[in-house]
């Protein structure tokens, strides 16, 4: 008798601490107030309108996949939305594509990346640094004709950037930098955008106070920059860094206006000069390039995520 009691006893207290745990677990999902929960149907809503957005980012790399398994005759006969060949056969549709890519391409394929990946790296990273240079010091300094500056640089926001491609190759023919990696580097280290990034996060996440105490501390105002407001800035230079990266590894009517050597194209130009060769009608072949040509920024923006997430919320919330 008195193990049995001792059971019920013990299957009680069991039941109470998973009540207990229970209302725990729903307190936790509910710390806001009554009144600023969600419902049920703004739940149902934002999850179908998330996982639309995910299908709707993911599908292009998806069919790109499966495109660049295919020969021209199987993208027109085949399922686009799956292999036209076995999966066991797979890793050999891939490699006949692949070196068909290093004919098309007289196997420069992977210098055009190369050369990508110093224009984009090359320029973010002069980018991000002028950008945060100038951010800062129009944040935190007062100095004559500064708001016509900030007035000017916010202006150029506003202006299309082909409308200064002529210009531009104008410069640097008269210059003799044309076919040159410079004529590219020079003109993507210019962000408008990267420029008031830099400028709203500094205004928020570098206090005066800080500031002041180096000063009184007898630092100058570069070993100011460089020790402290740049360890300040780091999320913000990473989102600036991605951003230019992304922008000037897409660039295309710069390159196409500055470059003529085979040897310093970008993939994406030279993909398109092999898209425009009379001869070329290996679709298979061009989805694999476009596949490899864009899989370094996948990378890039797969490493640096958190540090580019915390960079669009600074800012967000004051205190």
């Amino acid at each position: 008798m008195s193990i049995a009691v001792k059971t019920r006893k013990d299957e009680r207290a069991y039941r109470k601490a998973e009540r207990m745990m229970e209302r725990q677990r729903e307190a936790a999902e509910h710390d806001l107030p009554r009144s600023m929960r969600p419902s049920p149907i703004t739940k149902t809503i934002t999850v179908i309108v998330l996982v639309v957005a995910l299908i709707y980012f993911l599908f292009p790399i998806y069919w790109a996949i499966i495109a660049s398994t295919k020969t021209p005759s199987q993208l027109t006969s085949s399922n686009g939305l799956w292999f036209a060949v076995g999966l066991d056969q797979i890793p050999d549709a891939i490699a006949t594509n692949y070196s068909k890519l290093m004919g098309w391409t007289r196997g420069q394929f992977w210098r055009w990346v190369l050369n990508s990946l110093i224009y984009s790296g090359v320029s973010a990273l002069i980018g991000t640094i002028i950008s945060v240079m100038a951010g800062y010091a129009t944040a935190k300094f007062n100095f004559r004709g500064k708001a016509i500056a900030i007035g000017v640089v916010m202006g150029c926001m506003l202006m299309p950037v082909a409308l200064l491609t002529i210009p531009q190759y104008s410069i640097f023919h008269a210059l003799h930098l044309t076919n040159t990696m410079l004529a590219i580097i020079i003109p993507c280290c210019v962000s408008p955008f990267g420029f008031f990034l830099g400028r709203v996060y500094a205004q928020t996440s570098v206090p005066n106070e800080l500031l002041e105490a180096a000063r009184i501390d007898g630092a100058g105002e570069a070993r100011i920059f460089f020790t402290i407001v740049l360890r300040l800035l780091a999320p913000a230079m990473v989102t600036i860094f991605l951003f230019l990266f992304v922008g000037t590894w897409n660039n295309f009517l710069l390159p196409l206006m500055m470059v003529s050597s085979d040897t310093l194209k970008p993939v994406t130009l030279g993909l398109y000069g092999m898209v425009s060769l009379a001869t070329f009608n290996d679709r298979g072949s061009l989805m694999m390039g476009a596949l490899l040509g864009v899989l370094p920024v996948i990378v890039l923006f797969l490493g640096l995520q958190r540090y580019w997430q915390a960079g669009l919320a600074a800012g967000a919330v004051k205190g």
